[in-house]
């Protein structure tokens, strides 16, 4: 379970970037697309084209059990770069479908 200090202090400073309980965890919106999830203290980000870019080589693990896999992003300090790769994943997304 995440505590709520070390989410906060995952996503100080990311501009566009929401989070939202689920499941106990938290998941991460970055321009109201999802970009990854917080599980157990760990910033899990999805793997698209655009996100192996930039991290390319960092572990590929799921988040939870039956999840498919993630990259687990284990320097959280650099802010402006998990800023860029947000971007970047949700910028390579396609738009959320409406709500009927």
């Amino acid at each position: 379970m995440t505590d709520k200090s070390a989410l906060e202090e995952i996503i100080a400073g990311l501009p566009e970037v929401r989070v939202r309980p689920m499941m106990g965890e938290y998941v991460l919106y970055c321009k109201e697309k999802v970009v990854g999830d917080v599980c157990d203290n760990r910033l899990y980000l999805k793997i698209t084209p655009a996100s192996r870019n930039y991290l390319d080589g960092a572990p590929e693990v799921p988040p939870y059990v039956g999840a498919k896999p993630y990259y687990l992003v284990e320097n959280t300090a650099d802010k402006a770069f998990l800023a860029e790769v947000m971007s970047a994943i949700a910028d390579a997304l396609p738009a959320p479908r409406k709500k009927k």
